[in-house]
């Protein structure tokens, strides 16, 4: 018993989410028939290469399919892989949810403080974080995650919509049966308003495996056109940074909200 507790303590601590990283649903295929089973890979990493985690509870504040009005709570035994082994709940189109829980990062380098805000395109927490006579290094931040993904269940007919996450981007078209020349027109939310004016960042995969990277911005009401090819698989992250009074010396300083989206473009 005793080694059987240690076990699942260490794969619940490699399970953390990297800091550093994106996180996404990774499904193994996009379309599914109505009686199979939705399988998808939880992942952190970059550029669509990343380790895939396991189903852990404690990990996670929420994880559901979405279809119409229906909410389905993923379910699973600790430590399955892939964390998503599901029915399809019926023909059509489903949101696969996920929030992670809050997690905890000590910048102990000021360089990686400062990579990240710059990335993510946060010239104004630099500023902020001086005017609040913060130090350069040895600070905390909370960070959580909130990611979506878009699985067509044999016709795949329907819509994404706003499901409630605290920071969240919507596809406002569906991309398995709406005509995508123009691009896939997304929104993003934080606290359920529009986010104008924000960095939006798209991860291409084509089907050879080659990615590539490009950013674009939200308008005045927080929409974004993804340009989008058939065959390509494709990840939408935005980043909400928001600054933190701490009370405890040992207190996050800021936190992040990381929200993704990922959905595949079939072929022609």
């Amino acid at each position: 018993m005793r080694l059987h507790i240690i076990c699942f303590a260490l794969c619940a601590l490699l399970a953390l989410p990297g800091r550093a990283h994106e996180f996404w649903i990774s499904p193994q295929t996009y379309t599914v028939a109505p009686e199979a089973q939705i399988l998808a890979d939880i992942r952190v990493g970059q550029t669509f290469k990343g380790s895939a985690y396991s189903f852990i509870p404690q990990q996670f504040k929420r994880f559901d399919l979405v279809q119409g009005d229906r909410v389905i709570p993923v379910t699973g035994r600790i430590g399955d892989r892939p964390a998503l082994a599901m029915d399809a709940p019926g023909d059509g189109l489903v949101t696969v949810v996920h929030q992670t829980s809050d997690f905890f990062l000590t910048y102990r380098e000021a360089e990686k403080f400062l990579n990240f805000i710059t990335e993510k395109d946060f010239a104004w927490v630099l500023a902020d974080h001086e005017a609040r006579g913060l130090p350069d290094a040895g600070f905390r931040e909370r960070y959580s995650r909130y990611a979506k993904s878009l699985i067509a269940v044999g016709s795949g007919a329907g819509a994404d919509q706003e499901v409630g996450l605290l920071t969240e981007i919507i596809a406002l078209a569906n991309p398995f049966t709406d005509d995508l020349s123009d691009g896939l027109p997304v929104q993003v939310l934080y606290q359920g308003a529009a986010r104008a004016d924000v960095q939006v960042e798209v991860f291409a995969r084509v089907p050879d495996g080659a990615v590539t990277v490009m950013q674009t911005r939200t308008d005045s009401e927080g929409y974004a056109m993804i340009p989008v090819e058939a065959g390509s698989e494709y990840l939408v992250d935005a980043v909400v940074m928001r600054p933190l009074d701490p009370v405890a010396e040992s207190d996050p300083v800021w936190e992040s909200l990381w929200a993704s989206l990922t959905f595949q473009v079939p072929s022609d």
